[in-house]
């Protein structure tokens, strides 16, 4: 107790009461992680932010709300803020309208009182449908699955029931169901013991017969840290030799995080090459390859290329009409 009287001695605050139906979430704030205040961590890995609202789009939002009810209220009460205009809005946002605020003529939601504001999207099938276009369509989102879709979503915008909409959204995109293949069941693995620490233990491969890019790759190299999930891409050629791929290692993960102690790969030529098994030897690193034909030992990396995969065909499926 002593040591949070101290903490919070350093601040200039004061105490507001609120009453216990409108004070709901309070008890939730420690069990609910998504709620906690996020820390950039250069060993974090997460979903990239790859969409931003652009301005027409944000334009067509306002618009909207002159045909959305609860919007008007809320817009009607932050013109002119008072108690005798609080209590003309609806109970279910009387209730809540601590949480928004306006700007710019933008309602902004926020779950609690430190958590990022969102754009408050109102009840309108078209607008909606853009909005989760942008981000599960468009080639700088690649068609993600339900979780990572939602998660970009709400970054930037809310509405009611949203994550019920992104479920129907994605399970009926007409990309995924043609070009990922469906989920399979698997036999019982034993797993690769877990690294203790992130880029103690990275896993590598190669996906090649990609269409050729303006410097003549068509193949990607695949660096995944075990424990974070972290990966590295990088375009290589066809013909890439061990040695070449020993540069890429130093340039993509030895040079950002250090000699890993461990680098779980398949039996590809490269790595199984006297010179790669040399280097690695004087470095101390340890090179546990995987059984032939069974390439569920290095079962993330393959999972990353699937996603890989995926991405640039979802991509490449709008060039083919």
């Amino acid at each position: 107790m002593a040591r949070w009287l101290s903490f919070f001695a350093e601040y200039n605050f004061q105490v507001e009461y609120k009453r216990g139906r409108l004070n709901v979430v309070a008890d939730a704030l420690s069990r609910r992680p998504d709620y906690a205040v996020h820390k950039a961590d250069a060993n974090a890995i997460g979903v990239a932010r790859t969409s931003t609202p652009s301005s027409s789009l944000l334009d067509d939002v306002r618009s909207a709300y002159t045909k959305d009810a609860d919007a008007k209220q809320l817009l009607d009460y932050f013109a002119a803020p008072s108690d005798k205009s609080r209590q003309k809005l609806a109970k279910h946002l009387r209730a809540r309208v601590h949480r928004y605020r306006e700007h710019n003529g933008l309602l902004l939601y926020s779950a609690v009182d430190d958590n990022a504001d969102r754009v408050v999207v109102p009840d309108d099938h078209e607008l909606k449908l853009r909005i989760t276009y942008e981000y599960h369509d468009a080639p700088t989102s690649g068609h993600q699955g339900r979780e990572k879709t939602y998660l970009l979503l709400t970054r930037d915008f809310y509405w009611s029931h949203q994550y019920k909409w992104v479920r129907k959204y994605v399970r009926t995109c007409e990309v995924c169901q043609r070009v990922k293949p469906a989920p399979f069941s698997q036999a019982p693995l034993q797993s690769l013991p877990t690294p203790p620490e992130c880029w103690q233990s990275i896993s590598m491969d190669f996906v090649f017969g990609l269409p050729p890019d303006n410097k003549r790759g068509t193949g990607i190299v695949v660096f995944v840290d075990r424990f974070s999930k972290m990966v590295h891409l990088a375009a290589v050629p066809a013909e890439v030799t061990a040695k070449q791929t020993a540069r890429l290692f130093v340039d993509m993960v030895f040079r950002h995080h250090g000699m890993p102690i461990n680098i779980v790969s398949d039996r590809d030529p490269r790595f199984t090459a006297r010179f790669w098994q040399e280097v690695f030897e004087l470095l101390g690193t340890q090179l546990p390859m995987s059984t032939a034909d069974h390439p569920q030992t290095d079962g993330q990396t393959e999972r990353v290329n699937r996603v890989l995969v995926d991405a640039l065909k979802s991509y490449a499926h709008s060039f083919q009409y």
